[in-house]
């Protein structure tokens, strides 16, 4: 590769690193064709984008980069496969569900929002994070309950005080 098709590169995925606020950095070594087919094609009916990275392109375009990785360039060691996501917990399920059937992809480290994580220990913990609409979503729902609770008091009450003046009034 010469130095022009390098610094390319690292423009690219300086720019992708910009673009994109989830970020998770795999390792699939290991995996012969087959599996790493299945792989490629699960990340496609998810919506994640997959791609095989060179660590050292890879470290310079996260210096590059307006946002801060803190310990993410210290993984770069080994294979390193780059997963791209619109949702935070996407690929950690997509990971944890590809286990059932191989030892790989192991989680290096992965950014998502700001936040960074590394090591494959946090993979449960990336499970669990909600993405912005499951937020939003749980938030219109609390927001709605009181709401939902007085009209639905009103209504109730209004038909035991209509009944009871209509016992009333037939007396």
């Amino acid at each position: 590769m010469t130095r022009e098709e390098k610094l390319d590169v690292i423009q690219d995925l300086t720019a992708r690193l910009g673009e994109n606020s989830t970020i998770y950095l795999a390792d699939i070594s290991g995996l012969d064709a087959t599996i790493t087919s299945d792989l490629r094609r699960a990340c496609f009916k998810a919506n994640i984008k997959l791609e095989v990275v060179k660590n050292t392109l890879l470290a310079k375009a996260m210096e590059a980069s307006d946002k801060e990785f803190g310990e993410l360039p210290e993984v770069l060691k080994g294979n390193t496969s780059l997963m791209f996501s619109e949702t935070g917990n996407a690929p950690a399920k997509l990971i944890k569900n590809f286990r059932k059937k191989s030892e790989k992809p192991l989680l290096k480290g992965a950014f998502i929002e700001e936040a960074i994580y590394v090591g494959d220990d946090q993979l449960d913990k990336l499970i669990s994070i909600k993405s912005k609409e499951e937020m939003i979503g749980e938030i219109i729902g609390l927001l709605q309950s009181p709401a939902k609770n007085v009209i639905s008091g009103l209504k109730s009450g209004g038909g035991k005080l209509a009944g009871i003046l209509k016992t009333l009034s037939e007396k």
